[in-house]
């Protein structure tokens, strides 16, 4: 009664998700790598959400939520979360099929993951590696069994949203110099008219005399997040594969709209363990209903991938969770707010298309947090409880970053 009405509340929330960082106040900003911002407060990386915009359903958790953490889950809830992550340039998740690893994924022996950490001296700039449960493809010969030793597997490159298929530790040197050091960085500027939709696998073609340089996280930036007019820094679009991918192996786009990675690694931490697989549950009953929901090796397009990986630190404020958002295409209000779905289609294509615009790595995720991290974080961008669970990120159409 007398609150805003949707329509009303759809314009600014539009307005505020695409506000230029340069907008956002200098006090809250500084100037950081490559030519983006660095965000000082949390409230300047991602909009929180505010009643007036959002209703009053953002001050709620789950009222209905069944699922509960053990009587005994204890956490850090005092120390401050947000601004104390490593910044990293790209996230190379590999199946595996497992939900818990080693202590440390590069002690995995015949391992993609193992391979990377005797490499890792090749990878410009600051590659995160996860191991995960996505599943391990069958190969020829009916081939099963666990991850091991000759047996192909895929990884997952973000923020370029690119499978790369057929991978064994063999592979891992070429990998890297013709795949991970081609691909864009979280740092890379993203132009949403021109980067989306257009069949790109994210990967630069070293070979190409009309390529853009490969990019270590500077090759497209522009001093203090210069804007060309929309609130986006200029941007080349990604060309194809590289023609001197090793052989036997293939790139292909992830379908998913949306990834999210959830931390399970029990060997490091027994909360882990235990938070991982109800988080799902309840983010799978959130959903279902929306059509969003894709199970392992649900290859439909768009919808919500959802991953356990291993450590990514700060096992004491778990759960921690990765949420991966690919970039949406420049609509007007009108045409937003008569999108018919999650997956609404723009020219023909899915916007399930192009690279990830933001990730927003969140902790202290407990099961009632899920309903709104869906409605808001995953949907929208938004950030619920950014003073208590929000640790840092990107957002390549802004700008701006938390390191």
């Amino acid at each position: 009664m007398g609150g805003p009405s949707t329509a009303s509340r759809m314009l600014k929330s539009l307005v505020n998700r695409f506000t230029p960082a340069n907008d956002a106040n200098s006090a809250d900003t500084k100037p950081g790598p490559d030519g983006f911002l660095t965000a000082t407060k949390y409230g300047a990386l991602f909009t929180p959400t505010d009643p007036a915009v959002d209703g009053e359903d953002c001050l709620q958790d789950c009222a209905n939520c069944s699922i509960n953490y053990p009587k005994k889950w204890s956490i850090d809830e005092d120390d401050k979360l947000y601004g104390e992550i490593r910044g990293w340039s790209r996230h190379l998740i590999v199946a595996t099929g497992k939900t818990d690893w080693k202590r440390d994924v590069e002690d995995e022996k015949h391992s993609v993951m193992e391979a990377i950490g005797k490499h890792i001296g090749q990878v410009e700039g600051r590659l995160m590696l996860s191991a995960s449960n996505i599943p391990v493809p069958e190969v020829a010969g009916g081939h099963s069994g666990p991850y091991g030793e000759e047996r192909p597997t895929t990884v997952l490159l973000m923020p370029s949203f690119t499978y790369v298929e057929n991978v064994q530790p063999t592979h891992v040197p070429d990998l890297i110099q013709s795949v991970i050091n081609t691909a864009p960085t979280n740092t890379t500027p993203l132009d949403t008219s021109s980067s989306l939709s257009n069949g790109s696998t994210g990967v630069n073609n070293p070979q190409d005399d009309n390529a853009p340089p490969p990019s270590n996280g500077n090759a497209h930036s522009q001093p203090n997040g210069d804007s060309n007019g929309n609130g986006d820094v200029p941007h080349t679009p990604m060309p194809g594969p590289p023609k001197d991918l090793p052989a036997g192996l293939s790139l292909r786009a992830c379908p998913h709209k949306y990834v999210i990675l959830i931390c399970s690694h029990a060997t490091r931490d027994a909360r882990c363990g235990q938070s991982a697989p109800l988080l799902r549950r309840e983010l799978e009953r959130h959903l279902r209903p929306l059509g969003l929901f894709r199970d392992l090796g649900d290859e439909r397009p768009g919808g919500v991938g959802i991953y356990f990986i291993n450590h990514v630190g700060g096992h004491k404020y778990s759960a921690n969770m990765m949420v991966y958002r690919r970039a949406e295409p420049r609509r007007s209000v009108q045409e937003q707010m008569a999108n018919d779905g999650p997956d609404h289609e723009v020219g023909g294509k899915s916007n399930a298309d192009g690279e990830a615009a933001q990730c927003i790595w969140l902790a202290r995720i407990r099961p009632e947090d899920c309903e709104n991290l869906v409605r808001f974080t995953v949907l929208q961008g938004k950030v619920v409880k950014p003073e208590r669970q929000l640790r840092g990120g990107f957002d390549r159409e802004r700008g701006i970053a938390s390191w």
